[in-house]
């Protein structure tokens, strides 16, 4: 499999190839999102439409499984540092691979 891409940037494949949604959902819908699309991992994006990061299941299930979990936290809330796209993809070839 060639991972050989146009010009651009890691992140801009991923917002095209993961679901988007708005950083102002509840953790749960969220995962109920990802139940609907089977995947695992969401492209989290501001009022703007603009990418701010990147949520996956297992993250969402720990927040959600904590004791100091509420319904009122939205994903822009446990984004944190580790919100930039390129921080959760290690190589493109995973990417490339892992659809």
């Amino acid at each position: 499999m060639s991972t050989d891409l146009p010009h651009g940037m890691v992140g801009d494949i991923l917002d095209a190839a993961e679901p988007q949604v708005c950083d102002d959902m509840s953790v749960e819908v969220a995962l109920a999102v990802m139940t609907a699309a089977r995947t695992s991992r969401l492209v989290v994006c501001d009022q703007d439409g603009q990418s701010t990061g990147l949520v996956t299941r297992a993250e969402l299930a720990a927040v959600r499984d904590s004791s100091t979990y509420t319904d009122r936290v939205r994903l822009r809330d446990i984004l944190g540092d580790h919100g930039a796209l390129t921080s959760a993809v290690s190589t493109l070839d995973d990417l490339v691979l892992s659809r």
